[in-house]
Order: C-alpha cells, then structure tokens, then sequence
C-alpha cells in the first residue's frame, strides 16, 4: 500500500520524532464526508435515489471527485441515521421503507413534540405566533413535496423553539430528517394533505390561545394519526407486492435449455 501524499509533507522530523504535520487535517474530510452524506440523503428523500438502489464507492467519489475515505465515512453515518443498508461482500444500498420504523418514528414524535409544545408556549411572543402562521401558510400552499417537507419541518419546529431545550429541540430535529421519506407519501393521499393542513391551523389556533392541554392533544392526534396512515399504506402496498411476485415469476418467459450431447453444429 502506498503512503504517497503527491508531494504534500503530512509529517516531519526523523521516524523516531515523527509528528502530523497538521493535526487538524480531519476536518476538512469530516466536512467533504457530511457534504457526500447531506447530498446521498437529498437524493433518498426527493426518490432520485429509491429504496434499494446500490450506492457504490467508486461511483459515488469519481461522483464527487474525492478519494473513498471521505465516501465510507457519509455512507457509515446515512446508515447510522437508517438511511442505508450495508452489508458484507454487498456493499452499500438505500435502506428500504419500514412500515414499523415510520410507525415507530411518529410515535416518538408524538410523545417529545407534545413536551416541546408544553414548555415552548408559555414563552411564545407575538413575534414568534406571527412567523409559526406564516410558515403554516405556505407548508399549506406548497406543491412541491420537497418543498413541502422542509416546510412542514419549519412550521413544527417554529412551534417548539421557545421551550427552552436544546437537547429536545434536536432530538426532535434528527426524527423529522429521519421521517422525511415517509411524509413525502403524503402526497400519495391528497385529501389527507389537506386534512392534515388544517389540524396545523387548529394546532395553532390553540397555541395562540395558550391552551396547553388542548394543543398537546391536537399535535399528539396528528403526528399518531400520520403514523398510522404511512404503516397501512405500506402494509398494504407490501402484500400487494407479495402477491404479485409469483404472477411476475410465471409470466417470465424461459429460455429453452439445449442438452450438450444433443448440440450440432452451424453449417
């Protein structure tokens, strides 16, 4: 193995006093590394990149013209995140849709943004009421499902930001990203969107009237209620697709198998 740096000196001095010529050099791969990762989970989210689909080394750093060590570490944090699945002599893929894990996800929701909501709206203001009825107005308008999600991020996260909590706010934070491809399905169920967009205005209706309890229920309601719409979904496109696969497999046509000693020759 080469330890060549193409004429770049990462370290000085004799062997016995060596020492890194630059100590800090891991932050600028930490930062390619996050840049890599924050780009492979855009393209999961916005299904460019489907559940499934390989992501391999090589492509994805000639990609992003980087050597491999930047690509291992964005593509051990995605599936550290869930957002990949990396198997042994397989290599890397976008981990698959889990009707359990979007459940799973919603439920959590439920229970810290319900606290959030507790703490953060005895420290409303006016000013932060305004800016929480402006981002629910345009995640409302919004047809866009990229958009949309990053909207609808904004608009929750406007609600909880007073409460004071750091730790909670990012906790929060890291299952909206993590939940980002299941709220794309929304789109899938446009009577829900719009059902959905109006229990934001009613969860804000109760906030500006610093109604706690009515506010913890209604955002408990709706993040419970989304769950459980995204894990029938799934179960169901998944027993679809079950029941398919054998009709696919007798649909496909096979090709005739000629025995060795039966072979002749072209003339």
């Amino acid at each position: 193995m080469s330890n060549a740096t193409d004429g770049f000196p990462l370290e000085n001095g004799s062997r016995a006093s060596r020492k890194p010529f630059l100590p800090t050099a891991s932050a600028p791969r930490a930062s390619t590394s996050r840049v890599i990762a924050d780009a492979l989970r855009a393209a999961i989210v916005d299904g460019t990149l489907a559940p499934g689909a390989p992501l391999r080394q090589d492509a994805i750093a000639r990609h992003f013209s980087v050597s491999a060590i930047p690509v291992r570490e964005a593509l051990r944090q995605l599936e550290g995140e869930g957002w990949a699945r990396v198997e042994v002599h397989k290599g890397a893929s976008v981990a698959p849709l889990s009707a359990d894990e979007a459940r799973e996800i919603y439920e959590i929701r439920s229970a810290l943004e319900s606290l959030a909501l507790g703490l953060a709206i005895p420290h409303h203001t006016q000013a932060t009421l305004e800016e929480a009825q402006r981002l629910c107005k345009a995640a409302e308008g919004e047809p866009d499902p990229s958009r949309y999600v990053a909207g609808n991020e904004a608009f929750h996260m406007s609600l909880y930001a007073p409460s004071g909590r750091p730790q909670l706010i990012d906790m929060i934070g890291a299952l909206h990203r993590r939940g980002e491809r299941y709220l794309r399905l929304k789109f899938g169920f446009p009577e829900y969107k719009g059902e959905s967009d109006h229990e934001h205005v009613e969860l804000l209706d109760a906030i500006v009237r610093r109604d706690v309890a009515a506010a913890q229920a209604l955002v408990a309601a709706h993040l419970i209620g989304t769950g459980e719409l995204i894990y029938r979904f799934l179960t169901e496109r998944a027993r679809t697709e079950a029941a398919a696969a054998p009709q696919r497999k007798a649909r496909k046509p096979r090709t005739a198998r000629v025995h060795p000693s039966t072979a002749t020759s072209g003339s």
